[in-house]
């Protein structure tokens, strides 16, 4: 499950490294599912269009999980106009901070 209701911080850059998040992602052959901790709501699935390795390599580089528009379940997820990504619900999941590749969740 990741992030919370705050919607100021949220864990720090490479906190994701630390835990055994990427030694599982490296195992895993197919897509991974992440969901709102707070309502369990499916918010990501990646990789979709790359590869699990170019998914971590962008992620380590950005900080934190980093998703493409076609990871994102936009059911569930919303960007707002000041680039915030928030659940539906309110759960802060970070922002939009686009490269030259497009939008990067």
């Amino acid at each position: 499950r990741i992030c919370n209701f705050n919607r100021h911080y949220a864990e720090h850059s490479g906190y994701f490294e630390k835990t055994s998040f990427v030694k599982d992602a490296s195992a895993t052959s197919g897509e991974i599912n992440f969901y709102d901790s707070n309502t369990g709501k499916l918010l990501f699935t990646a990789p979709k269009e790359r590869t699990m390795e170019e998914f971590l390599v962008e992620s380590r580089a950005h900080g934190w999980p980093s998703f493409r528009d076609e990871e994102v379940n936009w059911e569930f997820v919303r960007c707002l106009p000041n680039g915030e990504v928030v659940s539906v619900d309110g759960t802060h999941l970070g922002h939009n901070l686009p490269d030259g590749k497009g939008s990067r969740h």
